[in-house]
């Protein structure tokens, strides 16, 4: 139902499974680095603190998307990009079937933010949601405060022309906090209008 692999002009998403990605380089990308306490601090996770819970991560995924309940995938730059074929990321595409909809989500290391590769991965995402799976609604959305989500959320619902829905009040578990939340979405006329320019 969801495709394995997604090309970009700039990136590669690869499904999250046991045969697809190493255990050890993602669990590089989610493990305490450097970058990690800022790339996590909106997140609705903490970092891995060993590989079996990366291992476990995988397991949800391969789970998720044999239930047809979602798509993880890796973001990669291709190569000739700088930091070409290592791990940029992590993607997803999670539909609630019911309503017709579903949701996105993204994170990245620190060294590839402000490249534009959130934007691109959500064309190639959005694509999948209404191009292939046929659903009527795309979510998107970001922790309060979370201006760097809010400005590359913003850029493509804009050239989607989607909406901003509001903000919705303590609707994320973060931690030891509810955190609020600012919802966007894109209907499946939007895109297509938009996509028809």
């Amino acid at each position: 139902m969801f495709p394995e692999r997604i090309k970009t002009e700039r990136l590669h998403l690869e499904r999250i499974s046991h045969d697809t990605v190493d255990v050890f380089s993602l669990y590089e990308f989610y493990s305490t680095g450097d970058d990690t306490t800022e790339m996590f601090e909106y997140w609705d996770s903490n970092p891995h603190e060993t590989v079996k819970e990366t291992y476990d991560y995988v397991d949800e995924a391969e789970q998720l998307w044999n239930e047809g309940e979602g798509a993880k995938y890796v973001i990669r730059p291709l190569k000739g990009e700088d930091g070409g074929e290592i791990i940029a990321g992590t993607t997803g595409l999670y539909p609630n079937w019911e309503k017709r909809s579903a949701n996105l989500g993204i994170i990245l290391d620190k060294r590839f933010w402000g490249r534009g590769y959130s934007g691109e991965r959500a064309d190639a995402i959005l694509s999948v949601a209404f191009d292939r799976l046929g659903l009527e609604l795309v979510v998107a959305a970001h922790v309060d405060k979370n201006e760097k989500s809010q400005r590359a959320i913003e850029k493509y619902v804009e050239r989607y022309d989607g909406q901003y829905e509001g903000l919705l009040r303590n609707w994320h578990p973060q931690d030891d906090t509810v955190a609020d939340v600012h919802r966007y979405t894109i209907s499946r006329e939007e895109y297509f209008e938009a996509s028809d320019r």
